[in-house]
């Protein structure tokens, strides 16, 4: 856990819902790589909303809890655009920290997202914008197929036996402190049922599912500013429990209306991975 700051007032920032139409299929396309090219299908509107300041909470964050914690995490990686390196450093490093943070038997790595919050510099470097939707990552049944997709059936059906459970673990990417679109986070103890709209997501290679969320006030946002390079920001995107700890974690890139004109542009590592627990 981080060093605990002064208290601060709570940030007032425009967030992304989706209206909820009634309509039954909804459909995201995401963008390429070094291209922003997204398809979000609905209709979506902004609301300001109250995100508190993390770091001056007199509460522990957890990812059973609140559904996030940050962490202090110090990579060795110099340069997080090589893949050898996230390969053979930071992959290790993360799966460490996982076991670590969870207590999962094992833990699996099966996705790396980078992101940049200018467009010149995604299309030089080939990178995603950042996502700027309120949304989760999967839904039950996508995180089961998600499963099914990368281990051989078998083995694949006797993961599913047990609890499992879907980390993303965010971070910069230009060893320095994220200065523009900064991650806003909503306390999963605040997220009702009824908030969450199930879009299917189609990208080139497989279709899944995400959840979009409609607006409730009682939605509890938090962020952590300006997180620097030796610090991790742990999002459970899924988890196949059903005994009262947190399942999912929605979560947006959102504008901070306090970033200095001259800030930094936020590059980011998002990586994903399976906890899996033996009972």
């Amino acid at each position: 856990m981080t060093a605990k700051t002064e208290q601060t007032a709570p940030l007032h920032a425009k967030v992304k819902y989706i209206t909820d139409t009634g309509e039954k299929r909804l459909i995201y396309i995401p963008s390429e790589a070094g291209r922003d090219n997204s398809k979000w299908a609905g209709m979506y509107e902004d609301h300001e909303v109250s995100i508190r300041d993390g770091r001056a909470s007199d509460e522990a964050f957890d990812i059973d809890v609140q559904g996030f914690a940050l962490v202090g995490q110090t990579s060795a990686v110099t340069d997080f655009y090589d893949d050898g390196q996230v390969a053979d450093i930071y992959e290790p490093e993360i799966k460490a920290l996982l076991r670590g943070v969870t207590g999962a038997q094992h833990v699996y790595i099966f996705d790396h997202t980078r992101r940049a919050d200018s467009k010149s510099m995604r299309e030089q470097k080939v990178v995603r914008e950042p996502a700027g939707v309120i949304h989760n990552d999967y839904t039950a049944a996508s995180a089961a197929k998600r499963v099914r997709d990368l281990f051989p059936p078998d083995e694949a059906e006797v993961l599913l036996k047990h609890r499992f459970a879907i980390v993303n673990v965010w971070r910069s990417a230009n060893g320095g402190p994220v200065e523009t679109a900064p991650m806003a986070l909503c306390d999963a103890r605040s997220l009702r049922e009824r908030d969450l709209i199930t879009v299917e997501r189609h990208s080139k290679d497989r279709i899944g599912e995400v959840q979009q969320v409609v607006r409730n006030p009682d939605h509890d946002w938090v962020y952590f500013p300006h997180m620097a390079a030796d610090e991790a920001l742990l999002i459970k995107t899924y988890d196949s429990a059903d005994d009262g700890r947190a399942k999912f974690s929605v979560h947006t890139a959102f504008e901070d209306p306090t970033a200095p004109a001259d800030a930094r542009p936020r590059e980011s590592i998002e990586t994903r991975a399976f906890v899996f627990f033996e009972d």
